[in-house]
């Protein structure tokens, strides 16, 4: 475990590193020419809208990364609500320094609470229900950690991490294979004991060959409600009638929304996975505001 956060610290520390050299912000034009080197200035993030936070801790790496010399005080944690006009870090240090780094810290602090908080609104939206939300790896290149623990921050859970971390067989797998059911029913032994096996279906009978593939989720994609129910009770009824008490959890995807998320949840699903969370969340607004000058 510890070797696994040090290498994802470094990844952390990498991505931070690669944002500030995008930016350029050793080579601030503006503070070149016009701060003057040594003043030494206060400044704080507020909060401009309320929401779930997540990404403070990155903000702060941020501008240690920009100097190390800077002092910055957390004054929030990752997956806390704030509100308007709500402080959530202190800085302290060379004002040319915090100026540079701040695109960057407020990039990673808006968009990271920005899916922290989409999250929480579908969480609180199946609050009542069985119904777990999930993300999928619909995310931005090079950021899938970080949106992931955003995730994490607003109360939902992780689907794999990527594609080594189990099988799971999609409808271009299912287009792309002959013998379907053929091959799917020796997936499983191929797979081994201990991996996890998902398959999506969009139709009863795509759900019949999953169930005889004793896949361990079995991924309802894109299903009207009433379909949805059918498919749920085939599920649950073959698994009375299964000698062995095999029981998959059901899991769906496509076309899922606030609004009719808590309905889906309420037919008696496992799992909802949304992609939204991390290609679509809005982000939430923060500012920097400069204060008191040494």
């Amino acid at each position: 475990m510890e070797k696994y956060q040090q290498l994802l610290d470094k990844k952390i520390r990498r991505i931070i590193l690669d944002a500030l050299k995008e930016d350029c912000a050793t080579q601030d034009l503006t503070n070149r020419f016009l701060l003057p080197k040594a003043q030494t200035a206060q400044g704080k993030i507020i909060a401009k809208e309320a929401g779930v936070l997540c990404g403070v801790s990155i903000a702060k790496a941020v501008f240690l990364e920009m100097d190390p010399k800077i002092k910055a005080q957390v004054l929030k944690k990752d997956g806390e609500m704030v509100l308007p006009k709500e402080e959530v870090l202190t800085v302290l240090g060379r004002s040319s320094q915090i100026l540079s780094a701040e695109r960057t810290a407020l990039n990673f602090l808006q968009h990271l609470s920005g899916v922290a908080s989409l999250t929480r609104k579908f969480v609180e939206a199946v609050k009542g229900t069985k119904a777990k939300i999930f993300d999928t790896r619909k995310t931005i290149p090079g950021l899938r950690e970080l949106q992931k623990y955003a995730v994490r921050c607003g109360g939902g859970f992780n689907h794999r991490m990527n594609l080594s971390e189990m099988v799971m067989v999609k409808d271009n797998h299912l287009f792309l294979i002959k013998s379907k059911k053929n091959k799917l029913r020796h997936l499983k032994f191929k797979c081994g004991k201990g991996m996890v096996l998902v398959i999506e279906a969009k139709t009863l009978e795509e759900v019949e060959a999953a169930l005889e593939a004793r896949a361990d989720i079995i991924l309802l994609d894109n299903m009207e409600i009433p379909l949805l129910k059918k498919a749920i009770h085939f599920i649950r009824s073959k698994s009375l009638e299964d000698a062995k008490n095999f029981k998959p959890l059901i899991e769906v995807s496509g076309g899922i929304n606030l609004k009719n998320v808590r309905a889906v949840a309420q037919v008696g699903v496992d799992r909802i996975s949304i992609g939204q969370l991390t290609h679509s969340a809005k982000a939430l607004d923060f500012s920097l505001e400069m204060g008191r000058i040494f």
